[in-house]
Order: structure tokens, then C-alpha cells, then sequence
């Protein structure tokens, strides 16, 4: 298994696919299979049958997962993807952007 750079909460942009260009927050990330929910993104339709929970049944869209190899996190200061490294402050392994230099 690799070492993931993503964690949920994070704000993303996708760089390739059919999403490429979109920006989202991160609901969740899936270790196992190196994928991500990102807010907003890779939305799909499910088709529904009618239940106690959702009597009237139908269309329902939902965000579908997306490879960690297609998103790269957003720079807070420069607002443009980039990439992250792991540095010690103190007894801490901090995450920082490799373009700012900035603490994540």
C-alpha cells in the first residue's frame, strides 16, 4: 500500500479525466483501493427503487470515487495545485506545499 498525500477535508482540483478542472472538498478517502470522494465530482445517477427511506424512489445523484493519481491538492496561498512534502517541527511531521513553502 503507498503512503497517501490526501486526507479527507482537504480542497482539491482534479488534473486529468473527464472532471479535469474541478475543485472539491475531500468527504473521504479509501486507502485500499487508492481512491477519493471529492465534493461535486464524478457525480453519477443511481436508479432507486422505492423504500421506507425513500418512498417516492427514482434518479438519485452521488459523487462516485476518483483515483488519488487524478487529484492534487490546492495551495491555499497560490490557489493552484501542488504538491506536498513532510517535514519535523519540534517532536511534529507537519505537511507542507512544495510551491509556498506553507504549513497545510
Amino acid at each position: 500500500m503507498i503512503k497517501l498525500k490526501i486526507k479527507s477535508g482537504d480542497t482539491v482540483k482534479v488534473i486529468a479525466g473527464d472532471h479535469k478542472g474541478a475543485e472539491g472538498k475531500v468527504l473521504r478517502v479509501d486507502r485500499e483501493k487508492n481512491k477519493a470522494i471529492v465534493e461535486g465530482v464524478n457525480m453519477v445517477s443511481k436508479h432507486t427503487k422505492p423504500s421506507a427511506k425513500n418512498p417516492q424512489g427514482g434518479i438519485v445523484k452521488k459523487e462516485a470515487p476518483i483515483h488519488i493519481s487524478n487529484i492534487a491538492l490546492i495551495d491555499p496561498k497560490t490557489k493552484k495545485a501542488t504538491r506536498t512534502g513532510v517535514k519535523v517541527e519540534g517532536d511534529k511531521k507537519v505537511r507542507f506545499s512544495k510551491k509556498s513553502n506553507q504549513v497545510l
